[in-house]
C-alpha cells in the first residue's frame, strides 16, 4: 500500500506528550498530525511520522520493564547549514549532547528531546566530481 499518507514511523517513549509535541513542532519543523494527549500524539516532517507515546499509551505499556529509558538510537535529520542550526537551537535555550563530529560523509551533532531521546542533526559533505560520501 502506497500513497501520500504513508510514512516511515518511529516511536519515541516520552514522559510528557505535550512537551514533546512542543519541542518537535517549535524547534525541528515537525507538524502536529494527531494529539490524543496525554497518552499519545504524532508529528510529521516529510516522510517521517514520529509517534510520541506517553506512559499510559498502548505503545509504552507493550514495552518490557527495564527497556523504557531512551536508548542510543536516534532519528537523523539532514540540514543545509549545521552551524546555523546549532546557533538557532542554542539561542532557543537548547543544549546539545555532543560536540560536532566530522567525518568523510559530513558533520553531525546530537541533541535530546525533553524525555532524553536523541536527534542527530546532519549536514552532508559537499560532493566533488564523481566522489560519493557515506554517512
Amino acid at each position: 500500500m502506497t500513497g501520500p499518507d504513508q510514512y516511515a514511523s518511529v516511536r519515541y517513549l516520552v514522559d510528557d506528550v505535550q512537551a514533546a509535541v512542543d519541542f518537535y513542532t517549535t524547534h525541528l519543523g515537525f507538524q502536529l498530525r494527531t494529539n490524543a494527549g496525554p497518552a499519545f500524539a504524532d508529528v510529521v516532517r516529510g516522510p517521517l511520522r514520529l509517534l510520541l507515546s506517553g506512559p499510559t499509551s498502548s505503545g509504552a505499556r507493550a514495552t518490557p520493564q527495564g527497556t523504557t529509558t531512551p536508548g542510543r538510537n536516534r532519528i537523523h535529520l539532514t540540514v543545509d547549514d549545521l552551524d546555523a542550526e546549532i546557533d538557532r537551537h542554542r539561542g532557543a535555550g537548547l543544549s546539545f549532547r555532543s560536540d560536532v563530529v566530522s567525518g568523510p560523509g559530513g558533520r553531525q551533532i546530537l541533541l535530546a528531546d525533553p524525555a532524553g531521546n536523541l536527534i542527530e542533526l546532519f549536514q552532508p559533505a559537499r560532493q566533488t566530481g564523481a566522489a560519493t560520501a557515506t554517512r
